[in-house]
């Protein structure tokens, strides 16, 4: 989500070119799949992350991965401890824990495929 937030995309081969040089593996399927999953959708010719109304409203801004074992979510600030809370509170079991700071929150899973069930079900919880 980053990387489309940092810069126009216009393709998906684009995108996994970044992702590839940023060391992510991608293939075109994953990056079709993945774009799907995440609710990203093309306006005026490039990629952009949805705003989602209910996700803001609640603290939660973004959810991007770090590693093969982190999923990074950032909060309005002051908001990371309350948005933990309510991840905690969903018991989604593919999450091992959580850390909150004052807007990041740091969720450990075990492997990067829990990494998009995780970010897929958080995405769900804050809609």
């Amino acid at each position: 989500m980053s990387l489309i937030r940092a810069k126009p995309i216009g393709t998906q081969d684009q995108l996994r070119s970044l992702l590839e040089r940023a060391g992510v593996p991608a293939t075109q399927s994953s990056v079709s799949r993945d774009l799907e999953e995440l609710g990203v959708v093309k306006h005026h010719g490039h990629y952009t992350v949805p705003q989602a109304n209910g996700a803001a409203a609640r603290g939660l801004l973004s959810l991007d991965v770090a590693g093969e074992n982190l999923v990074v979510a950032r909060t309005e600030p002051g908001m990371a401890s309350a948005v933990a809370v309510t991840i905690d509170g969903a018991a989604i079991e593919e999450i091992v824990g959580t850390i909150a700071g004052e807007d990041t929150i740091f969720i450990a899973v075990n492997d990067r495929k829990t990494q998009r069930i995780v970010i897929k079900k958080i995405w769900e919880l804050f809609g």
